[in-house]
């Protein structure tokens, strides 16, 4: 059984600290210096540098991103309290609008440094999914993201006060957080596998991370009673998911037309 400890890690003169918004530090910290590793070791020693000059643009954009996109898709609650889109330190966050500012984000810095677009997102993108793996903790602390009822061994308590209220009367629900951060390492460890057979391809890898997260995300939204919002009666986030799965799809197709070591 899981069960959070708090929400609140320390305070620092009054003010609070939150679990949440450490793990988050952690998550993007990992994930920017994992992109620098790899395009260190698999794409250009010498211009990997460039990850760490920029990286603190991506991360700040990338979470500008990421709440607009979660205010969005919940703007009927946001409308009415505008003032609460700054409380990001209590969750929120959206990986999907993440990802789509992100990917515009590498595109201008790609220009700028003249560096590899193609390159940079598959780098980027795993190392998203060692990110996403810790990350979703952040989730657990605030005893959020968790799916229905459950009484497997491995089940969530919930407050009463986080509970839908359709649920009250239940104690335990499954631990969505985990089922995504278990489909995350196991994605990373893929696509690390990949790179020593397709780094030759760039921008195929990311294809692979799209596809595979959406895959997952899709699986996990099955459980999940939290979505923020659904379209006659789909959850946005399978929504969004299967359209990056078309994308990537059509994009991976156009990888193996333009390189010809494919075909040979």
């Amino acid at each position: 059984m899981f069960q959070s400890p708090a929400e609140v890690a320390f305070s620092i003169f009054g003010f609070p600290v939150y679990f949440y918004g450490i793990i988050l530090a952690l998550a993007i910290l990992v994930g920017v210096y994992s992109a620098y590793f790899l395009y260190k070791h698999f794409y250009d020693k010498e211009k990997a540098s460039s990850i760490i000059d920029f990286s603190p643009y991506i991360i700040i954009i990338g979470i500008i991103g990421a709440r607009l996109y979660y205010c969005i898709v919940n703007y009927s609650y946001y409308f009415h309290h505008p003032f609460e889109i700054f409380y990001i330190r209590q969750g929120g966050l959206s990986i999907h609008g993440m990802i789509i500012v992100g990917l515009i984000t590498l595109f201008v810095f790609s220009k700028i440094y003249k560096i590899s677009f193609f390159k940079l997102i598959d780098v980027f993108l795993c190392g998203t999914a060692l990110g996403q793996c810790i990350g979703r903790w952040g989730n657990f602390f605030n005893s959020e993201a968790f799916g229905t009822p459950t009484n497997l061994p491995w089940k969530l308590f919930i407050p009463v006060e986080k509970r839908p209220p359709q649920y009250l009367d239940f104690d335990y629900f499954h631990p969505t957080f985990l089922y995504e951060s278990i489909l995350d390492l196991l994605i990373f460890i893929f696509l690390l596998l990949l790179f020593r057979k397709f780094s030759k391809h760039p921008g195929l890898i990311a294809c692979f991370y799209l596809i595979m997260y959406s895959f997952a995300r899709i699986f996990v939204e099955h459980f999940r009673v939290d979505s923020i919002l659904n379209i006659y009666g789909v959850p946005v986030a399978q929504i969004m998911s299967l359209a990056l799965i078309l994308f990537a799809s059509i994009f991976m197709v156009y990888i193996i037309y333009r390189d010809n070591s494919f075909r040979h």
